[in-house]
C-alpha cells in the first residue's frame, strides 16, 4: 500500500507531489522542517530511523514541496487529498484506534495502526494496519517510518524505543516522557505530587512489612496497586484489614511485581475530565463527569456531572493543572475522586482517549478523537462542549463466555435501538469474554431526567418487550389546592396540544411544606426544566419553589374570593432580589402554557417550529374572523 510522509501543519503553503503508484511499496516524504514548521510542527527523520533498523530492500523516494515547484502530474499519479498530508501512527489498534480511524476518515485523515491481533478492531477501518506487537522495539522502529507523527491508544507500549526515536528526530505525541510516567502509577503519584496536584495519601511497599505499616499509617480498608499493567479494575486489591494484606498481595502477583499502596478515599463520586492539549501548549477541558463503576470497571457515565458548579470548576482546574505538568500533544483523561467535604483527588490520568470520553462523539461539537487527532497534528483545537444538554454512555461488557455472550450482547443491542436518541457502537471483536468491552450505547435527550428514564427504559427492556416506557415529564404544573384546578388546567391544555410531557400535582406551600421543599429541590434531578406554580391569596407557592430550585418558575395568580386576584399577583412580582418568578395575567394559565413552551422551545427546534406554527394559525384566525366581518357587517356577524 502507498504510505506518504509528509507534515502539513502549515498546509497553506503546501503544494501536493505526485508519484507513480508503482514506484515502491513504501514512500517516505520528509519536509524540510527548517523551512516549512516552527517548532511544534510533526516532523520526522529518514536517516535516523535508518540507523535504527536494517536498510529496506526498496529505495525510499523523497520528494520536497515548496511554493516555487509543482511535480509533473500523469493519468497514473496519486494525489493525496485531505486536512493533513500527515499520516498518523497509532500504537495500538483496539475499541480507541477504530473510533480514531472513523473520525480521521471524516477528514480524510490517513491513519495507520500497530497491533498484534490480525483482526483487531481499527484494522477493518485504518488506512492500513501493520500485524506486529507495539511493546517489540524492531516492530516500533519499522513502523515509525510510515508514519509523519506517532501517537498510542494505549499507553502499555516500548517507551524505550520512543525516547531513542524521538532522540533521532521522530514526532511522537505526547511525548516518551509523558508515556513513561503514566505507564508506572507510582512515579505518576510521584509525578503530581511534586506539582501539588491534590491526590490520596501513597507509599511504595517492597514487603509485607511495608505493607504493615502503611496499614498503621493509612488505615484500614488499604488499596493495594500494581505499579504497571493495571487497567479495567486490573492490579488493584482492596485488605480490609492486616489479616487480608498477604493475600491482597499474592492476588496481585506478589512484591516482585512491584506494588504500592494508597489511602482508602471516602468518595462519593467518581469524576472525570477529557483534557485536550495542542501543539502549542494551548488546553481545553470538556464538561465534567460521572463515572460509574461496577467491579472496578467503567459501567456508565454521565454528561454532565450533576454535581454544583464549584466542584465541577474545581474538577476542572485540577485536571488542567494536572495535564499541563506533561509533555505533548493530545486527548488525556485525569479521573477523580469527590470526597464529601468537597475535596477533589486526583485518581490516576490516561494520555489518550478514554472510555469517559465516548459520549463525546454525539453530546460535543467536536468529539474526543477528532480533538486527539487535531492536536497531535497541530490543527486549531475544537469546541469542546455539549451540543445537547445531557447524555449518558452505558459499556456493553461480555455477560458470558462465546455465542452466548454474544447472543445477549445483540439482545441488548436490539433494546438500545429502540430508544430514542440511542448511538449503538460495536466493535466488532472476534472474540466474546466475560467483563470485555465489546461496545457501548450512547443516550442523549433534553435533560438527565429524560435520558436516565430513556437508559433504564433500555436496561429493563421497557419498549422492547411491548411494554410502554414511561415518558418523563419536562414541566411540572403545580398549585396549593384543588380550588385552583379549574384554572389551572388550561396550562395543561396548552402543553398537550404541543406534545410537552408534564405532570400535575397538588403542593401546598403552607399545608404540606416538606412535600414542596422536596418536591423544588429534586426536581431538576427528575428532569423537569420547568415550573408552573399557581396560587391565589398570599400565593407564597411560585416564590418558595424558586427559591428551593435553579430552574425557571412561572407564578400564575388565580383569583381568590377576595380582592379579586390582586393579592396573589402583587405577591408573585414582589419577589426579593435573588429569586425571580415570571407571570402572567391573573388566571391566565394558558398564557403560563404558551411561555413555558417558549422556554423550552430555545433549545428545542422541534417545539419552536410548533409555537412559529402556533402563531401563524392564530394570526390566519384573525385574518378570517376580520373578511367575515368585513364581508357580512356586524349584525350577521354577531347573529350567524
Amino acid at each position: 500500500m502507498l504510505q506518504r510522509r509528509a507534515a502539513a501543519a502549515n498546509f497553506s503553503s503546501f503544494k501536493p507531489c505526485f508519484f507513480p503508484a508503482h514506484t515502491t511499496k513504501s514512500l517516505f516524504f520528509p519536509m524540510d522542517k527548517r523551512s516549512l514548521y516552527s517548532s511544534s510542527s510533526p516532523s520526522s527523520s529518514l536517516s535516523s530511523l535508518q540507523k535504527l533498523s536494517q536498510p529496506r530492500q526498496n529505495q525510499a523516494v523523497v520528494c520536497r514541496a515548496s511554493q516555487d515547484s509543482i511535480a509533473s502530474t500523469r493519468s497514473d499519479e496519486l494525489v493525496v487529498h485531505g486536512v493533513s498530508e500527515t499520516v498518523v501512527g497509532v500504537l495500538g489498534g483496539g475499541q480507541l484506534g477504530r473510533m480514531l480511524c472513523q473520525s480521521a476518515s471524516e477528514m480524510a485523515i490517513k491513519v495507520i495502526v500497530l497491533d498484534p491481533l490480525v483482526g483487531c478492531p481499527a484494522s477493518s477501518i485504518a488506512h492500513d494496519h501493520m500485524v506486529g506487537s507495539f511493546d517489540d522495539s524492531a516492530t516500533v522502529v519499522e513502523f515509525a517510518k510510515r508514519c509523519g507523527v506517532l501517537t498510542v491508544e494505549i499507553e502499555h507500549v516500548d517507551v524505550a524505543t520512543m525516547e531513542r526515536l524521538e532522540q533521532q528526530g521522530v514526532d511522537c505525541q505526547p511525548k516518551a516522557s509523558t508515556i513513561r510516567i503514566i505507564q508506572d502509577k507510582y512515579l505518576q503519584k510521584v509525578h503530581f505530587s511534586r506539582h501539588g496536584i491534590p491526590l490520596p495519601e501513597f507509599m511504595q511497599i517492597d514487603d509485607l512489612e511495608g505493607a504493615k505499616r502503611a496499614g498503621d499509617l493509612f488505615g484500614y480498608p488499604l488499596m493495594i496497586k500494581s505499579r504497571r499493567l493495571a487497567y479495567d479494575g486490573r492490579g488493584n486489591a482492596v485488605a480490609k484489614s492486616e489479616e487480608e494484606l498477604s493475600s491482597a498481595v499474592t492476588s496481585l502477583g506478589g512484591f516482585g511485581r512491584g506494588l504500592y499502596v494508597e489511602k482508602w478515599a471516602p468518595f462519593v463520586k467518581e469524576l472525570a475530565v477529557i483534557v485536550v492539549r495542542g501543539r502549542d501548549n494551548a488546553i481545553v477541558c470538556y464538561p465534567v463527569v460521572e463515572t460509574i463503576h461496577k467491579e472496578s470497571i467503567c459501567h456508565i457515565v454521565k454528561a454532565p456531572a450533576v454535581v454544583p458548579w464549584k466542584i465541577r470548576q474545581l474538577a476542572s482546574d485540577v485536571a488542567h493543572k494536572a495535564v499541563s505538568s506533561l509533555e505533548g500533544a493530545g486527548v488525556f483523561a485525569v479521573e477523580l475522586f469527590l470526597t464529601s467535604d468537597g475535596q477533589i483527588l486526583l485518581n490516576e490520568v490516561a494520555p489518550r482517549p478514554h472510555n469517559s470520553g465516548h459520549h463525546t462523539i454525539e453530546s460535543c461539537y467536536t468529539s474526543q478523537y477528532e480533538q486527539h487527532l487535531r492536536a497531535v497534528l497541530g490543527l486549531p483545537l475544537g469546541d469542546p462542549s455539549m451540543k445537547t444538554p445531557a447524555a449518558m454512555m452505558y459499556n456493553l461488557l461480555g455477560e458470558d463466555e462465546g455465542d452466548q455472550g454474544f447472543h445477549l450482547a445483540h439482545q441488548m443491542i436490539a433494546k438500545a435501538l429502540t430508544i430514542p436518541g440511542a448511538n449503538v457502537h460495536w466493535y466488532d471483536k472476534p472474540e466474546m469474554r466475560k467483563q470485555r468491552k465489546m461496545g457501548h450505547v450512547t443516550i442523549v435527550g433534553p435533560s438527565m431526567g429524560v435520558v436516565e428514564a430513556r437508559m433504564n427504559s433500555m436496561l429493563v427492556g421497557r419498549g422492547y418487550d411491548g411494554q410502554p416506557a414511561t415518558v418523563p415529564p419536562r414541566i411540572g404544573i403545580i398549585m396549593g389546592s384543588d380550588s385552583d384546578l379549574p384554572v389551572m388546567k388550561d396550562a395543561s391544555k396548552i402543553l398537550t396540544m404541543f406534545g410537552v410531557p408534564h405532570e400535575v400535582r397538588i403542593v401546598s406551600a403552607h399545608r404540606t411544606p416538606e412535600l414542596m421543599c422536596s418536591y423544588a429541590a429534586s426536581a431538576r434531578d427528575r428532569g423537569l426544566q420547568l415550573i408552573i406554580a399557581g396560587a391565589g391569596g398570599a400565593a407564597h407557592l411560585p416564590g418558595m419553589v424558586a427559591s428551593l430550585t435553579p430552574l425557571p418558575v412561572i407564578g400564575v395568580p388565580v383569583r381568590s374570593s377576595s380582592l379579586d386576584g390582586m393579592d396573589s399577583l402583587l405577591s408573585i412580582v414582589q419577589m426579593p432580589r435573588g429569586v425571580p418568578v415570571a407571570t402572567v395575567a391573573i388566571n391566565n394559565a394558558t398564557n403560563a402554557g404558551l411561555l413555558a413552551v417558549r422556554i423550552l422551545g430555545a433549545g428545542d427546534p422541534d417545539l419552536l417550529a410548533r409555537m412559529s406554527q402556533y402563531q401563524e394559525d392564530t394570526r390566519e384566525e384573525v385574518l378570517r374572523k376580520a373578511e367575515k366581518l368585513q364581508t357580512q357587517g356586524w349584525e350577521s356577524y354577531l347573529n350567524p
